[in-house]
C-alpha cells in the first residue's frame, strides 16, 4: 500500500485483509463466555485454547449497564481532556481534568499517526511504521491516544480492576499471587484514532533460561463499543511461542506490506473482554473507519516473572522489583475489590491471596485513595 493514501483508500485496502483474518478467526474460534470447573477455577478448556493461540474472547463478560457507567467515565474524562499535549484548557476553556495526578493522564498524536513504529521509543520494540493516511481537511491537530491511571481518574475503572471474572481469568492463568502490570486506555476516535505498529509486548526475558510462552504476562482488554478489524485489535496466533521475532523482516518478506497473513481481527461486542499473550505479534490500524473505539486495557505478571526483575519501557528502568515494590503495587487490586464490593454488595468477590486477612487494612476509603490510589501508576511493574 503507498505511503500517501486518504482514509477511505486506506479503509477499502483492508477490506480482503480483513475477510481473510476473519476466516481464520472463525476457524479457531476461540471465544466464549467465562466458564469455571467445578472448583472455579477457569475451565480447561479455555486455558488450553488460550495456551494454543495465544488470545480468546470472553463474551459479554462485563454486564451492559457497568459499560454503560465506563463510558460515563472516559466520555467526561475526554469532553475535559487538554486540547493538547502542552494545554491546561479544554475545549471550553476551562481548566483540564487530570493535573493533581503526577503523571500526565493524557497521551496526544497527530490523527491516523503511527507514533511509535519505527522509532527507538518502548524499548523500540515497534520497528516499523505504519502506513498513516492522510486525516481530513477539519481535522484537528491534535487527538487524545492514550489516557492512563483508569483506577484514580474513573471510579468505574477502579470497579472494574477489582471484578471477579476478570481477576479470576488472571488467577487460572497466572496463579493466585499473580501481580499487576499496567494500564492504558486506547482511544480511536473514527477517521482519526492512530495507529500501533506491529509488536510484541515483552522486553525483560527473551534470553532467560526460565523463558517459556507464559514469562511477559498477558493484557486484558475490556471493549466498551463493537471492534471491527477495520477499528480493533489484530494477532498473530501461535507467535507467543516464537520468541523474539524479527518483525522487519517479516514485513519484507511480506513484499513491504503491513498486511501479514495468518493474522486475525478480535472483534467484539461491549462488554466483551479480549486477553493477548504479552509475547504475541499483534497491532492495531490507524481508525479510518465510521466506529469509534475505547479499550480499557491492563495487564497481569506471574509473581516469578516480576520478584528479581529490572524494571523495562523506560519509567522504572534502574529499578529492580522486590517483594516490598510487589507489594506496593498490588494494593491497588484489593483496594478495587472493596470498592466494587461497595458498589455491587450482591456480587460475589474475589479474594486476592496475597491480601488474604488484610481485607480490613485495604477497604476502600478517603485515605485509600489518597494513599494507595493516587500516583498508583508511578509504581507499575513492567518487563
Amino acid at each position: 500500500m503507498a505511503e500517501s493514501v486518504t482514509a477511505a483508500e486506506h479503509a477499502s485496502g483492508l477490506e480482503a485483509y480483513a475477510q481473510a483474518g476473519l476466516a481464520i478467526a472463525d476457524e479457531i474460534a476461540n471465544r466464549g463466555p467465562i466458564r469455571f470447573d467445578s472448583a472455579g477455577w477457569l475451565h480447561p478448556d479455555i486455558l488450553e485454547a488460550y495456551w494454543e493461540h495465544g488470545y480468546y474472547v470472553f463474551e459479554g463478560l462485563i454486564e451492559q449497564d457497568e459499560i454503560e457507567l465506563l463510558r460515563a467515565d472516559i466520555g467526561y474524562l475526554l469532553e475535559h481532556a487538554p486540547t493538547g499535549k502542552n494545554s491546561t484548557v479544554d475545549t471550553q476553556g476551562r481548566p483540564a481534568v487530570g493535573t493533581e495526578f503526577t503523571r500526565p493522564l493524557f497521551n496526544f498524536i497527530k490523527p491516523l499517526s503511527d507514533p511509535w513504529g519505527g522509532t527507538d521509543l518502548l524499548n523500540g520494540r515497534h520497528p516499523a511504521r505504519m502506513v498513516e493516511p492522510q486525516p481530513a481537511d477539519d481535522a484537528p491537530r491534535e487527538v487524545v491516544y492514550l489516557v492512563t491511571g483508569m483506577c484514580q481518574a474513573m471510579p468505574a475503572g477502579l470497579r472494574l480492576y477489582g471484578h471477579p471474572g476478570v481477576l479470576s481469568i488472571a488467577a487460572g492463568i497466572n496463579g493466585d499471587d499473580f501481580v499487576p502490570y499496567n494500564d492504558a486506555i486506547f482511544v480511536k476516535e473514527p477517521g482519526l484514532g492512530g495507529a500501533v505498529a506491529w509488536h510484541q509486548d515483552g522486553v525483560t526475558h527473551w534470553d532467560s533460561p526460565q523463558w517459556d510462552k507464559g514469562i511477559h504476562g498477558f493484557n486484558f482488554q475490556v471493549q466498551l463499543y463493537r471492534c471491527t478489524p477495520f477499528n480493533g485489535l489484530w494477532v498473530m496466533p501461535g507467535t507467543h511461542k516464537l520468541g523474539r521475532i524479527d518483525i522487519k523482516a517479516r514485513i519484507a518478506e511480506n513484499g513491504g506490506s503491513e498486511q501479514l497473513p495468518g493474522a486475525v481481527p478480535l472483534v467484539c461486542e461491549p462488554g466483551d473482554v479480549t486477553i493477548v499473550n504479552r509475547q504475541m505479534l499483534h497491532c492495531s490500524f490507524p481508525n479510518t473507519s465510521p466506529d469509534p473505539r475505547i479499550s480499557l486495557t491492563f495487564g497481569f505478571h506471574r509473581r516469578s516473572s516480576v520478584l528479581g526483575a529490572r524494571g523495562a519501557l523506560s519509567q522504572t528502568a534502574d529499578e529492580v522489583y522486590d517483594e516490598e515494590r510487589i507489594f506496593e503495587r498490588s494494593r491497588v487490586i484489593q483496594v478495587a475489590i472493596d470498592a466494587r464490593a461497595q458498589k455491587y454488595p450482591e456480587e460475589t468477590s474475589f479474594t486476592y491471596e496475597p491480601f488474604r486477612g488484610m481485607e480490613d487494612n485495604y477497604r476502600y476509603s478517603d485515605r485509600t485513595y489518597r494513599d494507595v490510589i493516587v500516583d498508583y501508576n508511578l509504581k507499575d511493574l513492567s518487563i
